[in-house]
């Protein structure tokens, strides 16, 4: 037995989550950790989603920052001339990552092909002609692709969310739209500029017609005739050797696209031209229409978390240390997101926090980030520095090390020289293990990205984009 979860199922729980983080019903926070390195050469080790990783991931957290920025992606796709695209297909479950049907030019506009130039063999051709401009109406250029536009990016939102890899997609809601009859607004120019193409969308539109076979003997055109609940859907064959090479849909002198209105279900019948045996099938927009909602038109059933860590982050995130402290710099190899994390006063709100341990030793100067300190105890209590201030030596542990925990009177030592360990901070006890801010046991780990060591320092600021794909 074969079975599969629906497109709108992925959306259902995409937009779950979309709501969990824009209505702030939960708190969604991206994460950083594992200084010490992966091996000899730094080989960077596929994760996996067991109990162990994600408990080791949570032992080598540093720092986390909201996420609270989060929006729809779709693939990218960048406009070439000379490339061929495809038209969009209700046959399709994706965008293609062969010849796809949207696109993104250098304008960081998008535009949705909903008829492929073909040639009088039906042969596709090249596109030449970069789509400009944003009308709400479908439109030909000069090299023959049909091309309708969707919307524009902000300089705010490619920012936060355009990647080598990933475009942002979104749906002006009604909710956003105040008094937009009435000339009052609260939505920017390219937003009113979408809101007018989502407004113009046509349900149940036949937008291309794909032949499936092409018959044989046909002298002359034949006719098309397209069947179907809805009403003013036109077409046009195109015959090439006696067969049927391609089905246009018909346009007026006014440019526009007879792609009917009102289709739920259609059939095409091919009669006359003295052949017989063709065969073809319409291709219908999504349900709303073409430009009703983006996200439908582009199948997006991924969402992206950005979050921009900057230097220290008013001390919550490590940076370089330069002092008489030692250490090349502070430096991270994983990247997590984390949903509802808590601290000793209940789920975290802050923008950001740390999440090491710390230790207070009699004294600091001589350790270094990056160090493996122990303790003369049999068997010893292991750790890895992930920093060092005046006051405190932060740490974590891992299966690697061991979670042995260091006690106050303990002699810790990093090979060459050694401390006293004289406290472990506020409320912590005997027991060394002191949080400062997030707690690393609390909190969902729902994504985790393992990649090659990233230095920070003070003037840096590190890009992070999760993408999560249902």
């Amino acid at each position: 037995m074969s079975a599969i979860i629906t497109d709108p199922f992925k959306k259902q729980l995409t937009q779950t989550v979309f709501d969990e983080v824009t209505n702030t019903t939960n708190r969604y926070y991206i994460g950083i950790g594992r200084s010490e390195s992966w091996d000899s050469a730094e080989t960077v080790p596929d994760p996996t989603d067991a109990p162990r990783t994600i408990r080791n991931v949570r032992a080598g957290l540093q720092s986390i920052k909201s996420a609270s920025d989060v929006s729809y992606v779709i693939p990218r796709y960048n406009w070439s001339s000379g490339s061929i695209y495809q038209a969009y297909d209700d046959d399709l479950t994706s965008i293609p990552d062969t010849n796809p049907y949207a696109v993104l030019t250098e304008d960081n506009q998008v535009y949705i092909v909903l008829q492929q130039a073909k040639n009088s063999a039906g042969t596709a051709t090249t596109s030449t002609v970069k789509p400009t401009g944003t009308s709400t109406k479908p439109f030909k250029t000069s090299d023959g692709y049909v091309w309708k536009f969707l919307y524009s990016l902000s300089a705010a939102r490619a920012s936060a969310f355009l990647s080598a890899n990933f475009v942002p997609v979104e749906k002006i809601l009604d909710s956003a739209r105040v008094n937009d009859l009435t000339g009052t607004t609260t939505l920017t120019a390219l937003e009113i500029t979408q809101a007018l193409v989502q407004d113009s969308a046509v349900p149940g539109q036949i937008v291309g017609i794909s032949v499936t076979e092409g018959g044989t003997g046909y002298t002359s055109a034949p006719t098309v005739t397209i069947n179907g609940d809805g009403v003013r859907a036109a077409a046009t064959a195109t015959v090439s050797g006696g067969a049927v090479t391609k089905i246009e849909l018909d346009s007026s002198t006014d440019s526009a696209i007879a792609m009917g209105q009102g289709y739920n279900f259609a059939s095409v019948a091919i009669t006359g031209g003295g052949g017989s045996g063709a065969k073809a099938r319409t291709i219908l927009g999504p349900d709303a229409g073409i430009g009703a909602d983006a996200r439908d038109d582009l199948k997006s059933t991924s969402i992206m978390f950005n979050s921009k860590p900057a230097g220290n982050e008013n001390s919550t995130f490590l940076v370089a240390d330069n002092s008489s402290h030692g250490g090349t710099g502070s430096d991270f190899r994983q990247v997590m997101l984390i949903r509802d994390p808590e601290s000793s006063l209940g789920v975290v709100t802050a923008t950001s926090k740390k999440a090491l341990r710390f230790l207070k030793t009699s004294s600091t100067s001589s350790f270094s980030v990056d160090d493996l300190i122990t303790n003369s105890k049999t068997p010893p209590a292991r750790a890895f520095v992930d920093q060092v201030d005046s006051n405190r030596v932060y740490f974590h542990q891992n299966d690697s090390s061991g979670f042995t925990e260091f006690l106050v009177g303990d002699t810790i030592t990093n090979g060459s020289v050694t401390a006293t360990l004289i406290d472990a901070g506020p409320g912590a006890g005997d027991s060394s293990f002191s949080f400062e801010g997030y707690d690393i046991t609390t909190g969902d780990i729902l994504y985790i990205e393992n990649r090659a060591p990233v230095i920070r320092n003070d003037n840096q600021t590190e890009d992070i984009k999760v993408v999560m794909t249902l």
